[in-house]
């Protein structure tokens, strides 16, 4: 396979991602203040960040097995390297690692896992299991 079907995955899924509508976020923490006392000795109280994440589908997972409701959030591998970039990170496994979660309609969502898609060598889609936090779990 060549480069230009990773390119044309890209952009049908893109295309298709587009269709949902739906506003998502991933919640990271803010970067270090340096020089800051109260921050280096951790008295400080943790700041979050949020980057929109566009385009993405959210569908519910099926037979979650007691570990609460889970849901896979497909998002686009172009929005995803645009984010890395912005926020400075090498790859996109770190940066979904280094995430809070994902907040969805207010109710924010752990990241259980995240894997990437690749056509031609390019990843075209990043798909994350979620799940709704354990102290929300009845």
């Amino acid at each position: 396979m060549c480069a230009g079907t990773g390119e044309a995955a890209g952009r049908v899924a893109d295309a298709l991602l587009r269709v949902s509508g739906r506003k998502v976020l991933l919640r990271m923490p803010a970067p270090a203040v340096p020089g800051d006392a109260a921050e280096e000795l951790g008295l400080a109280v943790p700041e979050f960040q949020d980057a929109e994440l566009v385009p993405v589908v959210f569908r519910a997972l099926r037979g979650s097995g007691g570990k609460g409701r889970r849901w896979e959030l497909l998002v686009s591998a172009k929005a995803v390297r645009k984010l890395t970039g912005t926020l400075g990170y090498g790859s996109a496994s770190v940066l979904f690692d280094d995430a809070a979660g994902v907040l969805v309609d207010d109710v924010l969502l752990e990241i259980e896992a995240a894997t990437e898609l690749e056509a031609g060598g390019m990843a075209y889609l990043h798909r994350l299991v979620v799940r709704e936090p354990l102290v929300m779990v009845v």
